[in-house]
């Protein structure tokens, strides 16, 4: 019998030793932080926005591609795209009248608008054929006038305050436009200044509304129309193919996403 007790005793330590083992294994192992909470993201804007000119589209109507940049930065381990409302044609008063419900709830929000309010579209198709005819010399200044009287200012203003009025804790970023063409290319000294006007007025109001500005011209320099390595799609056969004068798959992904992320779009204070 005293043979038993001890055994039993024995049999208790060794469970208590093998109870407190556990325990301080246990307690050794570091816990698991938890993966940080994805931003909410929404994008709006033009076609640049919804990204025409890299298809298939998801959204034929509004040419919106997975291809575009608002997707591609959905696959960043921090960002969840909730929702890509841009659409072709989309002016800045066509962006503030068709805001999503998500809009709410944003922490960030990029926004690519302008081009159309000013024309650009009208320019070209005018333009590319005769750049020296009264067409294309009355579309430039009607833009020019749009870009200098704060016509253009105004509008966007007023667009990223009706954004900021149901977001106003959101990171708010106004992205630039690319130069469309090579700096040797023939239509480049009229359609390339264009741009550099509009690229002022964003980055202005940008500064103005508390928003931030990024400027793409650098990442697509050197891949207008014309140079060896194009990001911009241009089908001379068809000047009404919807994909001209729109980023490529890779002007989107090396171009508008690149000079994204390179600028801090997507971090938050």
């Amino acid at each position: 019998m005293a043979t038993s007790a001890v055994r039993r005793r024995r049999s208790a330590f060794g469970a208590g030793l093998a109870t407190m083992a556990m325990a301080l294994g246990f307690a050794a192992i570091p816990a698991q932080a938890a993966p940080p909470p994805q931003a909410d993201y929404v994008a709006l804007g033009d076609s640049y926005a919804a990204g025409q000119g890299a298809a298939p589209y998801t959204d034929p109507t509004c040419y919106v591609s997975r291809k575009g940049y608002p997707a591609i930065a959905d696959n960043l381990k921090d960002i969840q795209l909730n929702i890509n409302a841009g659409c072709s044609g989309y002016t800045t008063g066509a962006v503030a009248a068709n805001l999503p419900a998500s809009v709410s709830g944003a922490e960030v929000i990029t926004i690519t608008v302008g081009a159309n309010d000013i024309g650009t579209t009208g320019i070209l198709l005018a333009c590319l054929p005769a750049p020296s005819s009264a067409a294309c010399g009355g579309a430039l200044g009607a833009a020019q006038e749009k870009l200098t009287d704060g016509t253009l200012a105004t509008a966007l203003a007023t667009t990223v305050g009706a954004i900021r009025y149901q977001a106003p804790t959101a990171k708010i970023v106004l992205t630039g436009y690319p130069r469309l063409f090579a700096p040797n290319h023939p239509f480049a000294a009229v359609a390339n200044p264009m741009v550099d006007g509009l690229n002022a007025v964003i980055a202005g109001v940008a500064g103005v509304t508390g928003s931030s500005f990024v400027d793409v011209t650098g990442a697509f320099a050197d891949h207008g129309v014309g140079s060896a390595a194009p990001w911009i799609n241009f089908n001379a056969t068809n000047i009404l193919d919807p994909a001209n004068f729109h980023p490529t798959g890779k002007g989107y992904r090396l171009g508008y996403y690149a000079s994204l992320v390179s600028q801090g779009a997507f971090v938050l204070n």
